[in-house]
């Protein structure tokens, strides 16, 4: 399953998809959402530390949240992220 998610700028993008992903050891660090307030995503790292995302809405916070739930709950594994100007499409599977 495939996702696009827009981010508030192209920092934002490629700041969230490296905390979520690593590529080269195909490991995902992301452990949950911590809070969503509007724009706004917390998520907790698999090393306890806690990091704030923006979004370009509050819809794209509420689309990636039901996403990633299948991960967390270790149903599914994120296998890839990429970056697109502002935006990142996640792939699980």
């Amino acid at each position: 399953m495939k996702i696009s998610i827009a981010c508030d700028d192209k920092y934002e993008a490629q700041k969230f998809a490296s905390l979520v992903f690593i590529k080269d050891g195909k490991e995902t660090y992301f452990a949950s959402i911590l809070n969503m307030v509007e724009n706004e995503l917390v998520i907790l790292l698999k090393d306890k530390s806690a990091h704030s995302i923006l979004l370009k809405d509050k819809g794209n916070v509420e689309k990636f949240a039901d996403f990633i739930q299948s991960v967390i709950d270790k149903e599914h594994n994120l296998v890839s992220t990429k970056i697109l100007e502002y935006n990142i499409e996640f792939v699980k599977e």
